[in-house]
């Protein structure tokens, strides 16, 4: 019996093991493939960014872009327990949720932008218990209230348990069997302290260098030819740089009589080429009370909401 347990010990471990080599070369071959996305835009050194938030929103709080040298900070989350904090010095790009629950990762990401009521550890216990596969019902009362502010019933209701055998598959979507095993214990264990739950699932050590040959101030273009980077200053925080070329956009901001929209919110951060931490990008860190609202046919990312008719606008 002892050497048939060991044996299945050694399987979870080795599926684990190359879950996160899958993981890690995923993560590098993200990374845009034409040369022409590495091109740098020359801006002054002297030049200071504006705040993006003073550029106007659609109706989903997205950024309707004009062409200049913008800046903003955003609150983030640790998607993936187990894993070095961000360091000075990692480049981050951006990258559409993966892994395992995301419908329900994202929805929590960008529901958040309308919920500033609701406090950022409560937001990042919530995600950590998504992704380890933790029993619902184990979490803060606090926490389960925030819950239904930014979730579904139906999405509740998966969280809860509803469907049967689907926490089974955690260890082979995420790669950090460990990590996610030792989150489920403590939530088990009913501890309160956030500090507990940190100190699992936020590595206090260097990253590893992944892959060479990419700076930490690099720029990414995107398809619409504008430019994106990232700072993050910890799991919790990071500064997106956004420059948008002059010549980009016609006399009434539009290409092609669409306006450029940037929104990060609900989307990821992933590092360049380091093994650190993957980023969920919630809502501004500062949110302006009056802002300058657009109204465009497509919004994008589409706004997930929840049950509840709060705060909802018509597109």
């Amino acid at each position: 019996m002892t050497t048939n347990l060991l044996r299945s010990l050694t399987i979870m471990l080795t599926l684990a093991a190359c879950s996160s080599s899958r993981n890690n070369n995923y993560t590098s071959q993200t990374q845009p493939a034409n040369a022409e996305a590495f091109a740098q835009p020359k801006i002054g050194s002297d030049r200071s960014p504006q705040s993006l938030m003073d550029l106007p929103q659609t109706e989903f709080g997205g950024f309707v872009l004009k062409p200049g040298f913008y800046e903003a900070e955003f609150k983030t989350y640790c998607l993936q327990p187990g894993t070095p904090d961000p360091r000075q010095g990692d480049a981050y790009l951006q990258q559409p949720i993966t892994g395992y629950r995301k419908d329900i990762v994202e929805s929590v990401l960008l529901n958040s932008k309308e919920r500033n009521d609701i406090d950022q550890k409560n937001i990042q216990l919530l995600l950590w218990s998504t992704v380890s596969g933790s029993d619902f019902n184990r979490l803060p009362r606090s926490v389960q209230l925030d819950a239904s502010k930014l979730l579904t019933s139906k999405q509740l209701f998966e969280l809860k348990g509803g469907v049967v055998g689907v926490i089974r598959t955690i260890s082979s979507t995420t790669g950090i069997l460990n990590a996610n095993s030792d989150i489920k214990k403590l939530f088990e264990t009913s501890i309160n302290s956030y500090e507990a739950f940190e100190k699992i699932a936020v590595r206090r050590e260097q990253s590893q260098v992944i892959k060479k040959g990419v700076k930490a101030d690099q720029w990414y273009k995107q398809k619409e030819n504008y430019y994106v980077r990232y700072f993050p200053e910890s799991y919790k925080k990071v500064k997106i740089q956004v420059y948008v070329p002059d010549g980009l956009l016609d006399t009434d901001n539009k290409a092609n009589n669409e306006y450029v929209v940037f929104d990060p919110t609900g989307q990821q951060a992933i590092p360049a080429f380091t093994n650190a931490q993957r980023l969920g990008i919630g809502a501004p860190v500062i949110i302006d009370i009056v802002r300058t609202v657009i109204k465009i046919n497509k919004p994008s990312p589409p706004k997930k909401t929840t049950d509840k008719p709060k705060n909802s606008k018509s597109a």
